[in-house]
């Protein structure tokens, strides 16, 4: 049986995860309107990966004999209409994750929960991983600047990016 102050704090994480597809959506919606679909692509595939992450956890606390306890949504804010300021908001907001990651492994290792230290390291790695990746996105929009057949290119090579289920824990 997974402890209540444990099975609290990844009730809020599952929020915190779909906000995150949520937040994607929006963001997907403003290159959808500049026509730019690799863009459109590549955020559809983090809309649908941070879905899994969501239901990971909440299959996991169910796995543990939790209780699930759904919160409200906040509506997302996209802060830019320019590709290189909305990858900045997108780094931030992978950033500001990271940081709910390991307040939640905080919370494991409080209540010496070793299944879930185990669980999380998962979710650990794939942060490792999703800054990475939005921060060479980001330094290729730094070099692209405000060339046009650059930005297309790269639109181009984001149509690629396929979505692939993660096996997660």
């Amino acid at each position: 049986m997974i402890n209540e102050k444990l099975e609290k704090a990844f009730n809020d994480q599952i929020n915190k995860e779909f906000y995150s597809a949520y937040l994607y959506l929006a963001m997907k919606s403003k290159f959808a309107e500049m026509n730019l679909n690799g863009f459109v692509n590549w955020f559809d595939v983090q809309v649908q990966e941070e879905q899994a992450h969501g239901m990971g956890m909440y299959d996991y606390v169910l796995e543990r004999g939790g209780k699930i306890e759904l919160g409200a949504i906040d509506k997302p804010e996209v802060k830019s209409e320019n590709p290189l300021e909305i990858f900045e908001q997108v780094l931030e907001h992978e950033e500001y994750v990271t940081s709910r990651i390991n307040a939640l492994m905080d919370v494991a290792e409080e209540t010496k929960d070793r299944a879930a230290l185990s669980f999380l390291d998962w979710y650990l790695k794939e942060q490792v991983e999703e800054e990475s990746n939005v921060g060479g996105l980001l330094a290729t929009l730094k070099l692209i600047g405000e060339d046009k057949k650059a930005l297309l290119m790269l639109d181009k090579d984001l149509s690629t990016r396929v979505f692939n289920p993660p096996v997660i824990g």
